[in-house]
């Protein structure tokens, strides 16, 4: 087992409590530092930026995802800005921590589902976000629609799609995805939906807008146990599951997956 050196201006029966990882985003490392720590979150900060020589901030998660616009609330121990510009797969996307959700694990994810969009899809993204999806999609040469609630991500969108020059085949629309029923009126080759925890029920109000023998990619969370009645309930729904992957642990026994489906 590698020796770990207790960071300097932490005493040593609380060094077991020091983070060992954390998620860089851009040049931000995000951490959540336990209460225990509450005293030396300066340099556990210091600490952290340690690791990795491109780490220009970093931020404490202090509260989990909450409010309409599914973002935690984070505090600020190092650097001035909590704004910073990610690079993925030659994309790039820029955004403020603070005030949007982004998940740099799932990059390989991203890859996967915009690898098998083709040119002239009309691709349909809710719940997009700063655009992760919705950009390599756009990117293919499809017709992408791309649904955000938060305004401040809908801010960061709008400049993501400059930054990647695909102005000319993404629409960001400001709106509540939940009223999908109210905002569209057209029918999707693709539709890929990086659903929030707990909406599940979304499938059902989207399966009206996707061709018949259009392609989904649907995100859930859910226990091993509970994922198999998830797949029956989606044949039952007149959908293939073509395939189906778990994407990393988000709580003990809790991960989130996603499914590969075709509407008969």
């Amino acid at each position: 087992m590698k020796f770990f050196k207790c960071p300097e201006g932490i005493p040593e029966d609380l060094c077991h409590l020091v983070p060992k990882r954390f998620d860089a985003i851009g040049d931000v490392a995000v951490v959540s530092i336990p209460s225990e720590l509450e005293g030396y979150k300066i340099p556990v900060a210091e600490y952290i930026s340690s690791k990795r020589g491109n780490i220009r901030a970093v931020l404490n998660k202090v509260t989990k995802l909450e409010g309409d616009h599914r973002v935690a609330g984070f505090e600020l121990l190092l650097g001035d800005s909590s704004i910073t510009t990610h690079v993925e797969f030659g994309f790039r996307y820029r955004m403020d921590l603070k005030d949007v959700f982004f998940n740099g694990r799932l990059a390989f994810e991203r890859e996967r589902v915009a690898s098998m969009v083709r040119e002239g899809e009309d691709v349909l993204v809710p719940f997009c976000g700063v655009g992760p999806f919705a950009i390599p999609a756009a990117s293919k040469g499809a017709k992408v629609i791309a649904l955000e609630k938060n305004p401040a991500a809908c801010k960061w969108l709008a400049e993501n799609i400059r930054l990647n020059h695909v102005e000319d085949n993404i629409d960001p629309i400001l709106a509540d995805a939940s009223f999908i029923g109210n905002l569209l009126n057209s029918k999707f080759d693709r539709v890929i939906i990086p659903t929030p925890y707990g909406m599940d029920n979304f499938l059902e109000c989207v399966l009206p807008f996707v061709k018949h023998g259009g392609n989904l990619h649907f995100y859930t969370f859910k226990t091993r146990e509970d994922f198999e009645g998830v797949i029956d309930h989606c044949s039952e729904m007149g959908l293939e599951v073509t395939g189906y992957r778990r994407c990393g642990n988000v709580a003990p026994g809790i991960s989130r997956w996603v499914l590969d489906m075709l509407k008969l």
